[in-house]
Parts: C-alpha cells; sequence; structure tokens
C-alpha cells in the first residue's frame, strides 16, 4: 500500500492530549489568547451609557477578558487547545525524524 494513501493516514492514531504535558499547556495558553481576543471583539466588558467607568475601565476590560478566558479553557474551552496539541505533536513528530 502506498505510504501516502489517505487510507493509511486515517490509520494512524492521533496523540493523546496530557493535561499536565508542556506542549498542552501551552495549547491551552493559545487558546485563551484566542477566546480572549475574541471576546475583546465582541465587545465583552465595552462600558454602556453615562455611568460606565470611563478611561480606567477601559484600561482594565483586557483583563478581566483574559480571566474570564482563562476560566473558559479551564473548564474545557471551545476545543482548540485539543487540535493545537495534535497539529504541534505532529511537528514534534516530524522534528524528531518519526
Amino acid at each position: 500500500m502506498d505510504p501516502l494513501s489517505p487510507l493509511n493516514q486515517l490509520s494512524s492514531k492521533p496523540p493523546v492530549p496530557q493535561p499536565d504535558s508542556a506542549l498542552m499547556i501551552k495549547a491551552k495558553e493559545l487558546e485563551a489568547s484566542f477566546l480572549s481576543e475574541m471576546l475583546g471583539y465582541a465587545g465583552l466588558g465595552a462600558s454602556e451609557g453615562s455611568f460606565g467607568g470611563g478611561i480606567g475601565e477601559e484600561q482594565f476590560a483586557s483583563f478581566m477578558r483574559e480571566a474570564q478566558a482563562k476560566q473558559m479553557v479551564a473548564h474545557g474551552g471551545i476545543g482548540l487547545a485539543e487540535q493545537l496539541f495534535r497539529a504541534m505533536s505532529k511537528g514534534q513528530l516530524n522534528a524528531d525524524g518519526n
């Protein structure tokens, strides 16, 4: 069978993410950064009306979004960390010559 055939690629099992591995920790950090940016673009933390916190609230809203994004990832996230882990571990295997 041709080693480049799609059937051969499907038969190999993807790496299992280990929650405490350095690669998985970095993948979760990347997912949290992505979610934080998306929450910012969605307008989370934007003050409305005349009773908003002003410039101080605007400056610290990013810290709140970052903390919320980290909590989202800690509670399962959107699955991006697992996908990033698999992509990075494939690159790591290829760099090792396996």
